[in-house]
């Protein structure tokens, strides 16, 4: 029990991060909407894109590796690992750079944007700097000492909060300037980084360990594969989007099109801690009952916090565009609108209980299927309908119907029946109570209106939302604070 509470409370500190990164991350994105014209914002975001995209390619799956190699280590030929994973991630990371000043005008010409030649040569340094700071997670991780990630994201997301901002705010200038500021923030970011990696194994002296060069890239390039069936999934709209709409619409995009990210911080969390559980009881005696019960009472907890919220969230979502990014990016509230309904779905932790069954080729062999209908889907969109939004449903639409047939695939691995694993009745019920304490208050704060500013009425509307929620939960039987307090409590223990 208490290595499972362990678990969790590492996993608060990995989501605590990432939730905090992710926070900073659209202060900056609020900031530059404001002060960047819509084709200059749209090019910065282009460029960002661009780098995420090639970063799973040349990252050749290794920040996995440290996850995998150092938990079979000592600390003596951990400091081995370390140093042979950091040495290829200089390479690639010099070879990214490289890669993006030459391709520079052939990736302008791929998104239609020539100005992008200059900002990707601008930004060429960034991945030299940025890819041997990878790993920090795995390292910290294993040593199960994850509130040194969490003050890492944080220090770091603020660092480059201030260095591409403050240069706009302060001096003024275009996407260049913000540009600039990542080359600064990436540098430091870089030295703190190798800090970090060699601070648990300063004055130990290093052995060498069992495991090659060899043995890293076997393991690790399976894991490239998968995620490149990811990445081009994620990248799909972004391409389109980018390639047939023009910058302008890709920044309201990139602006709307998201999740929310309290979602993934829980369902990381029970993630942790379910994966063992999982393959523990899978091959034993009830085994199967275990694992069944374990999992319907981990999504009626996570339903029953997080499916509230999203529904209040479609309903505001375009206020929620206006008072983040203003009257310009206003059309960002459908995108943000068709984004969070994955998050419906997100609770559905599919990854752990397959990775548990060892059905990995079943997972990427779908991923590598849906990568091939998506991009035939929406380009048969854009010649036929040009309407940008129809690429966002479709990536929807297609990741809702993914996880059906996960969850088919789980139930006949498990001879137990669809819904034990989607208690649909459940997730009906949750969806039906908070929709309808969130409709009249939509229908009085839209026709009656409130005489205070947006920000105020979101929060007031919010506040009255909790409270009719909480009042009349004992109608449909749930009990809010008891759910939301056995998950608080369970993280501080």
């Amino acid at each position: 029990m208490q290595n499972k509470t362990t678990n969790t409370l590492q996993a608060f500190w990995v989501g605590l991060g990432q939730l905090s990164a992710f926070c900073i991350s659209i202060i900056s994105t609020i900031i530059l909407s404001r002060y960047f014209e819509k084709a200059d914002y749209g090019t910065y975001r282009q460029v960002i894109y661009i780098y995420q995209t090639l970063l799973v390619v040349f990252s050749v799956g290794l920040p996995k590796a440290f996850s995998y190699f150092l938990p079979r280590q000592n600390m003596n030929q951990g400091k081995d690992i370390v140093s042979k994973i950091n040495k290829i991630l200089f390479l690639t990371g010099f070879v990214f750079s490289i890669f993006l000043y030459f391709g520079a005008s052939i990736l302008a010409s791929a998104l239609k944007n020539p100005e992008l030649v200059t900002g990707i040569k601008l930004f060429s340094p960034v991945p030299m700097l940025l890819l041997p700071t990878l790993g920090i997670e795995g390292v910290f991780a294993t040593l199960r000492k994850t509130h040194f990630i969490a003050a890492y994201n944080i220090s770091t997301r603020i660092l480059m909060l201030m260095a591409v901002t403050l240069p706009v705010i302060l001096l003024g200038g275009d996407y260049k300037t913000a540009v600039y500021g990542w080359i600064v923030s990436s540098f430091l970011t870089f030295l703190f980084a190798l800090y970090l990696k060699s601070l648990p194994y300063r004055n130990i002296e290093a052995t060498k360990s069992v495991y090659s060069f060899k043995d890293i890239f076997a393991y690790t390039l399976p894991i490239m594969q998968a995620s490149l069936y990811g990445i081009a999934l994620n990248v799909a709209n972004q391409f389109y989007i980018s390639r047939y709409f023009g910058p302008e619409e890709f920044a309201e995009y990139s602006n709307g099109f998201i999740e929310i990210p309290f979602v993934m911080m829980i369902t990381g969390a029970a993630s942790t801690v379910l994966t063992p559980l999982y393959a523990k009881h899978l091959h034993v005696e009830n085994g199967i009952k275990v694992i069944t019960e374990s999992w319907k009472n981990v999504l009626f907890k996570s339903a029953l916090i997080i499916y509230p919220i999203v529904v209040f969230f479609m309903f505001y979502a375009k206020e929620i565009m206006l008072v983040l990014y203003g009257d310009k990016y206003l059309a960002s509230g459908l995108y943000f609108n068709i984004a969070i309904v994955m998050n419906f779905f997100d609770i559905i932790i599919i990854g752990s209980l397959l990775f548990a069954m060892g059905e990995t080729k079943f997972y990427a062999r779908l991923f590598l299927i849906s990568v091939l209908i998506l991009w035939s889907v929406d380009f048969i969109l854009v010649k036929l309908f040009i309407n940008p939004y129809l690429i966002a449903i479709s990536f929807v639409v297609l990741r809702i119907f993914r996880t059906f047939i996960f969850l088919s695939f789980i139930a006949k691995k498990l001879e137990t029946n669809f819904y034990e694993l989607f208690p649909l009745r459940m997730f009906a019920i949750i969806i039906g109570h908070a929709l309808a304490v969130i409709v009249p208050i939509k229908i009085i704060t839209t026709y009656y209106g409130l005489d205070v500013s947006l920000i105020i009425e979101l929060n007031m509307s919010f506040v009255i939302f909790v409270m009719l929620l909480l009042l009349s939960q004992k109608i449909v039987g749930f009990n809010y604070l008891l759910t939301a307090k056995e998950l608080i409590g369970s993280l501080k223990k």
